[in-house]
């Protein structure tokens, strides 16, 4: 079977989840690396991540994920789009390098321009906001990298090894955006 591409970049495509991704999936979230960095408090159950995978599925219309690939289709992450309001024409995201060798080395902000291409370009989008935990600054430099800027913070909002941090949000605009599209699609640089 040829590989399965819905957005394709330089080293990463897009692709929607399958039923196989489910045991990665799985891994993935329970792995504390990974999960450290994520609003995940509990052990993901494999039957919680099929229903997480099947509610996905019915809602098109307010969340839309996609699985980050390498460019010979390893699977190393997840990219999603949530909470999409139509009316006003914003939405989050959320992004996991499950693959941690991967992690540092530009897959996941191609990946994440990949995915605002499709939000601002395709689904007509103009604002897209994202939540990072204060001492995750690997996630907040790459999405700077991609044009978010911070908008807000909530003090002390997550709990992690005995200490509250700050909640940092971020957003960007599809028209702060596009001069960073153009020149990626130019010269491939981020």
């Amino acid at each position: 079977m040829k590989t399965l591409v819905f957005r394709a970049g330089r080293k990463v495509n897009l692709r929607p989840p399958l039923k196989k991704d489910l045991p990665l999936l799985l891994r993935w979230i329970n792995d504390p690396e990974v999960n450290h960095y994520l609003a995940v408090n509990f052990p993901m159950l494999e039957k919680d991540e099929e229903k997480w995978l099947e509610r996905v599925s019915e809602q098109k219309q307010t969340d839309v994920v996609f699985i980050l690939t390498t460019k010979n289709g390893k699977a190393i992450g997840v990219m999603a789009i949530h909470q999409i309001n139509w009316i006003n024409g914003t939405a989050t995201t959320g992004a996991m390098i499950g693959e941690k060798e991967y992690l540092g080395k530009g897959y996941g902000s191609e990946a994440k321009m990949l995915m605002l291409d499709y939000a601002f370009n395709r689904l007509g989008l103009r604002k897209i906001s994202s939540n990072v935990l204060a001492f995750n600054g690997r996630s907040k430099r790459y999405s700077e990298k991609c044009g978010y800027r911070e908008e807000a913070r909530r003090k002390a909002q997550f709990f992690r090894d005995g200490v509250f941090y700050d909640e940092i949000w971020l957003a960007v605009f599809r028209e702060s955006w596009l001069p960073l599209w153009k020149k990626y699609q130019k010269t491939g640089v981020i």
